[in-house]
């Protein structure tokens, strides 16, 4: 049977670098630009009559390969976007919550991350959730072996499921921007019936009309989860 609403979107940010270099700009005014992006689309999708969660995929495991400065900036970039957002947090009731290994986050990062869950958990309107420093193998290799310390000697699915940090609603949309058409180790678990988009726009060309565009595309997709 095909199930077309809209609950739990997901969204790789991508193209931040590549925007900043067409602008003749450092990197970093790319990522600077790709939050301010990030409020728009969380502000849409928390008056959005249907979306529950939108997951985006911020920092993964990978981008510590990336040069030292650009990381240093990233953290900090991501320590400001909280504290600031923290009010647009409120007014929208967006409920705010990060997934990935944020032990390995700087202390006050983490404090920041802590702080912000615990002032935003009783919002109700939309969760927002930050993927950092965040594989999805590393992910699903950690939720098995938490099954295994519990004692398990069989595993299920809905086992796996529940061990996640995800414990959302499955993807109904995946969106990545920038034209890469890859999932990068991001949600692979979660995504298995999901619908994808591949957008060439920048993430911080990204706007919420092309998303509104989107979804409506979406709407009209028949989605069968492996039926005929």
């Amino acid at each position: 049977m095909s199930d077309t609403s809209l609950k739990h979107l997901a969204i790789i940010m991508d193209g931040n670098g590549r925007w900043a270099k067409e602008r003749g700009l450092k990197r970093t005014k790319g990522h600077e630009k790709g939050a301010e992006t990030i409020r728009d689309i969380t502000t849409y999708c928390a008056n959005h009559p249907t979306i529950e969660t939108v997951t985006f995929y911020a920092f993964s495991t990978e981008n510590w390969k990336r040069p030292k400065l650009e990381v240093e900036f990233l953290m900090k970039l991501l320590d400001r976007y909280l504290k600031n957002e923290l009010s647009t947090y409120q007014e929208q009731k967006v409920r705010f919550k990060a997934i990935g290994n944020i032990g390995a986050l700087s202390k006050p990062l983490q404090k920041r991350i802590a702080q912000t869950e615990e002032l935003t958990k009783t919002n109700t309107k939309l969760i927002q959730v930050l993927a950092l420093n965040y594989g999805a193998r590393a992910e699903i290799t950690t939720a098995v072996n938490q099954l295994i310390a519990e004692g398990k000697k069989s595993v299920a699915e809905e086992d796996i499921s529940s061990a996640l940090q995800t414990p959302y609603a499955d993807i109904d949309l995946l969106i990545r921007t920038s034209g890469e058409e890859r999932l990068s180790n991001f949600l692979l678990w979660q995504l298995s019936y999901s619908e994808f988009h591949f957008t060439p726009t920048l993430w911080p060309d990204f706007t919420a009309s092309e998303l509104d565009d989107i979804i409506k595309d979406f709407k009209q997709r028949s989605r069968r989860f492996g039926g005929a």
